[in-house]
């Protein structure tokens, strides 16, 4: 099971995929989840996205200055400008502090 995450920052990322370069997609994709690891503050994320394209990523950080720590990082951010440009329709980021965390799991 997950840890629990209360009080930790979720950023959460819903996006409509292009379907434009599906495999520069991927491949940007991986390399900025292994990255976003690497980062100071860094808790885990979460992903999913819908065979039209839907998707909804939420990363979790520690506290507000290693979220924006990521925004601000400059390979996320050139990665960002490509998606604006190739793969995304549209996207929407909205960041909240978990504020409760609870889960179950089957024995």
């Amino acid at each position: 099971m997950e840890e629990l995450r209360a009080g930790q920052i979720a950023v959460l990322f819903v996006s409509q995929r292009t379907g434009d370069d599906p495999d520069g997609y991927a491949e940007a994709a991986a390399a900025m989840a292994a990255l976003a690891a690497q980062q100071p503050g860094y808790a885990g994320i979460e992903a999913v996205r819908d065979a039209g394209g839907l998707g909804i990523t939420i990363s979790y950080w520690r506290d507000e200055a290693a979220a924006l720590a990521w925004r601000d990082h400059p390979e996320h951010a050139r990665i960002r400008d490509l998606g604006r440009a190739r793969w995304y329709a549209w996207y929407r980021t909205e960041v909240t502090r978990v504020e409760r965390s609870y889960g179950w799991a089957r024995p």
